[in-house]
């Protein structure tokens, strides 16, 4: 069980305040630590939601990030499509272009058939333009179906394009909205933070020394209410010595186990 001193009350206190009436009985040093609990817990409510606020903050950057990462993908496959197509079409070019080619030869062979003089020669010449003409066939076989490769990857790069585009609007109307959400919470953030400013020089400076270092090494939780003999942050079974010397007020009580400060929410 960890202890912070706070101030004593005199003897004198003390016995007045029995002499007056035993179920009183309520030290100055009482009332003020009790006070300061309150502002505390006060501390807690606010800590909680600024911390709240930084977290998402931090998160939000991280949300537009995955995003854009998600949109440049799109794009990177997009562009992919793009290329495949310009892949096929250079391709579709060079076998029209060597099409043209094997017509010229074709065409010039046949035409040179006139001019041969032996039997032998013009069966030849006629066997070498049949292999052109085979040869012709294969390419323009190719051609048609580089047409039909053409046409599919046309239209699967036109329903990208189309997949991108809503993309696009969605991740900027996404990327708007984040962006208006960090200006809403960057302006309730001032207002707790201006809040909470005016509560600590309420709190005494070693009280809230101590509740900021747990706070912080906590996640935003420094101070938990005890919630069913148990501590609100961590769970921990309480003992019935550490409940009483949470009723006494004489010294601020934190759980031994997670370090945070407690208090009984009934007593306040």
């Amino acid at each position: 069980m960890a202890k912070v001193e706070g101030s004593s009350p005199s003897e004198s206190t003390i016995y007045n305040a029995l002499s007056i009436n035993q179920r009183d009985v309520m030290t100055v040093a009482d009332q003020n630590l009790k006070d300061q609990i309150r502002k505390l817990v006060e501390l807690q409510v606010m800590d909680e939601e600024i911390f709240r606020f930084k977290r998402e903050l931090r998160d939000k950057p991280v949300e537009v990030e995955n995003l854009s990462q998600e949109f440049e993908s799109k794009k990177v496959n997009l562009k992919a499509l793009e290329d495949q197509l310009k892949t096929i079409q250079v391709k579709q070019k060079e076998w029209e272009l060597d099409l043209k080619v094997k017509e010229e030869n074709i065409a010039k062979t046949d035409a040179s058939l006139s001019l041969i003089k032996t039997n032998k020669e013009y069966q030849a010449r006629l066997l070498e333009i049949e292999n052109l003409k085979a040869d012709k066939s294969q390419v323009e076989e190719k051609i048609l179906l580089g047409f039909d490769d053409v046409e599919a990857a046309r239209r699967a790069l036109e329903a990208e394009k189309a997949v991108v585009a809503k993309y696009e609007k969605d991740f900027n109307a996404l990327k708007k909205k984040i962006e208006d959400d960090v200006a809403v919470i960057n302006d309730q953030l001032k207002v707790k933070e201006s809040q909470r400013a005016r509560i600590v020089p309420e709190v005494r400076p070693d009280y809230l020394s101590r509740y900021e270092r747990v706070l912080k090494n906590k996640d935003g939780l420094g101070i938990v209410k005890v919630v069913d003999h148990s501590c609100g942050g961590c769970f921990m079974h309480l003992t019935e010595q550490v409940l009483n010397e949470l009723k006494k007020y004489e010294q601020i009580i934190a759980c031994d186990m997670c370090a945070r400060i407690l208090y009984l929410a009934d007593e306040l």
